[in-house]
């Protein structure tokens, strides 16, 4: 029987690439080494660099920039007031420094007309 059990004639049989749940960092390291004909150690440590060398960089306040990927950067959270969800208790939420990632124009672009040809082929 077709993919999802379709049974119309006009409607195209695939195999979908959307998955219910996260790659998980062997998964995406695998993918890379096929794709650059790596194995998968000298991949794995290529990726444990490119997170190191990120989260120095975000501990150090910079941000990185990686153009048509995205951006991360460091911002503050100003503290605020809360409620313990148990008591119902008023309690100080403190301020903290949180990392943010916003997505590069070439990848929501990406994404965005892939959602749009998945529409279109249901």
């Amino acid at each position: 029987m077709p993919y999802g059990g379709n049974t119309c004639k006009n409607v195209p049989s695939f195999p979908t690439t959307h998955r219910s749940y996260p790659m998980n960092k062997a998964e995406l390291i695998e993918a890379v080494a096929t794709k650059t004909d790596s194995t998968k150690a000298q991949t794995a440590a290529m990726l444990d660099a490119l997170m190191a060398t990120v989260q120095e960089a975000l501990t150090k306040m910079d941000s990185v920039q990686l153009v048509g990927f995205g951006t991360f950067a460091v911002t503050e959270r100003a503290g605020r007031e809360g409620r313990n969800p148990a008591t119902g208790k008023t309690i100080t939420i403190p301020a903290k420094k949180v990392v943010k990632f916003k997505v590069g124009k070439s990848m929501a672009d990406a994404v965005a007309n892939s959602k749009a040809k998945v529409a279109k082929a249901r």
